[in-house]
């Protein structure tokens, strides 16, 4: 499968990039707007563990749907960096280091929203802990993963910015997919002062989530112009910066 990756035409890469970008929003959005927003209730822990207990499986399987995104976000981040190191590998290598610590630190906030099923399951050595604790405590954890989601979304900025650059430089893919890499990319860095992130959270995914549709679509409609990529990765295999 290696092998047959490498040996496909840029324009074949950047589908598969495509389709997974696009499993990224779409696990992201029924993780967490479809399955999770349903069950958790802001501020109210006593009526987050009573849904979570009402419907356990639910609950689990936004934890597999949020699991299945980042293994989607690593195969994107890495696919990128393929796609646009001919235009500057140390650039490119920078991006995907500081996505794949994104992809880290959102994975394991993850770990946080699966606490509270083991919280709120009965086993008998929590019985120790009254009901009342074990809600509240359930839904604390369930609001660190959720910053440490935010946290995560500071990495992806910074990568979507130098992504950005490089889309812009590239030649080979139009120079507006960069400039709307560009400015997603800062508008996720509003995660830098997390109140402000908040706030200006449906504004920055919704400008986000055009940008992801537009680079997914012409990459599966128009493709890379091979050509000029193969030109440019020759040019860039006779650089010491290799």
């Amino acid at each position: 499968m290696t092998l047959a990756l490498r040996e496909s035409s840029p324009s074949a890469r950047g589908r598969i990039l495509a389709a997974l970008y696009l499993l990224v929003i779409a696990a992201g959005i029924l993780g967490q707007a479809g399955i999770a927003d349903r069950l958790i209730v802001a501020g109210d822990a006593a009526a987050t563990a009573a849904n979570i207990r009402a419907d356990t499986s639910l609950y689990r399987l936004a934890f597999t749907v949020f699991m299945l995104e980042m293994v989607a976000q690593v195969g994107v981040s890495v696919l990128y960096y393929d796609l646009l190191k001919p235009v500057d590998r140390g650039i490119a290598r920078i991006g995907l280091a500081i996505g794949l610590i994104g992809c880290g630190i959102k994975t394991m906030a993850r770990l946080f929203y699966y606490v509270p099923l083991v919280l709120l399951g009965g086993a008998a050595w929590l019985s120790a802990l009254p009901a009342l604790q074990l809600e509240t405590l359930s839904l604390l954890f369930i609001r660190i993963n959720s910053q440490g989601a935010g946290i995560a979304l500071v990495f992806f900025g910074f990568e979507t910015i130098l992504r950005g650059w490089l889309l812009f430089r590239s030649g080979f893919l139009p120079r507006f997919l960069g400039a709307i890499s560009i400015v997603g990319g800062i508008g996720w860095l509003t995660w830098l002062w997390p109140p402000l992130g908040s706030r200006a959270f449906v504004v920055v995914a919704l400008f986000a989530l055009v940008g992801v549709v537009a680079t997914a679509g012409w990459l599966l409609i128009r493709g890379v112009d091979d050509a000029l990529w193969r030109q440019r990765a020759a040019l860039a295999s006779t650089s010491i910066w290799r």
